[in-house]
């Protein structure tokens, strides 16, 4: 049974007075445990499909439903990690991630807190300022504080986008040991199809605005994946050929393979 069911969900945004059509019919079911990976050009909704099952944005016709319940707000069962990582600049690492956490006490709080450090990697920082982390140990934060209420979903908004490519492997080589280690259901929203097929089961291909699901592309490769591989390779062109017509193609997929 899918956790996660997205059923003819259309959404529109008034621009100017007038109906701007985002997303259109876009239906995706999420089995729990699964990590998936959202595509497609800029402005298309990707994020926008995050933010509805968040429970930020309201939608304007269809069906959202966790777990057999019906999305209609913010709620601890999700968390979201945005692409900068909007920790409190006046609270310290350990404080960011206790922020809004009322369910545990004195002891508790405190070992529930240092386990999600732990988790992330930031053990010994505890006390560090956002101002005093490099980029990636800011997202991490950011993780942790996502991951403290033990949500059934993790939503992630391009959260590598503004880091180096090293550090960005770095951490999303993170987020893989924690998705094996907690089995939490994650989606990602990504410009990077390299970095979508590293480490997604499926990648969902988003046509242009008024966003459908053009494509889904099973990822049926081992873990750890090998980025120069074949068989890699072979799914790049099958996500690349989505965004390109066929006089583009060839000279685009020459390129990438």
């Amino acid at each position: 049974m899918a956790s996660l069911v997205i059923k003819d969900l259309r959404k529109a945004f008034n621009v100017g007075g007038k109906p701007v059509q985002v997303l259109n019919n876009i239906s995706l079911n999420i089995d729990k445990g699964e990590f998936i990976s959202i595509v497609g050009h800029s402005g298309c909704g990707k994020s926008t499909i995050l933010k509805i099952v968040a429970g930020l944005v309201d939608f304007s016709e269809g069906q959202v439903h966790l777990g057999g319940k019906p999305i209609e707000g913010p709620g601890p069962e999700r968390g979201m990690v945005f692409q900068d990582h909007r920790l409190l600049p006046w609270l310290t690492v350990h404080e960011n991630i206790a922020f809004g956490l009322y369910e545990y006490r004195g002891k508790e709080l405190n070992a529930v807190i240092n386990a999600h450090i732990k988790l992330v990697a930031l053990s010994g920082f505890e006390n560090a300022y956002p101002h005093q982390l490099s980029g990636g140990m800011a997202q991490r934060a950011a993780i942790a504080r996502a991951l403290v209420h033990n949500p059934d979903v993790l939503l992630l908004d391009e959260p590598f986008g503004a880091l180096d490519a090293l550090t960005r492997i770095q951490l999303q080589q993170e987020v893989l040991r924690i998705w094996e280690q907690e089995k939490t259901t994650m989606i990602l929203v990504t410009h990077d199809i390299d970095e979508a097929i590293y480490l997604s089961d499926r990648v969902v291909v988003l046509s242009n605005r008024p966003a459908k699901i053009q494509k889904i592309v099973e990822v049926k490769l081992p873990r750890p994946r090998d980025r120069t591989s074949y068989d890699f390779s072979l799914i790049r062109k099958s996500v690349y050929r989505e965004f390109f017509d066929e006089q583009k193609e060839n000279a685009v997929l020459e390129y990438f393979l």
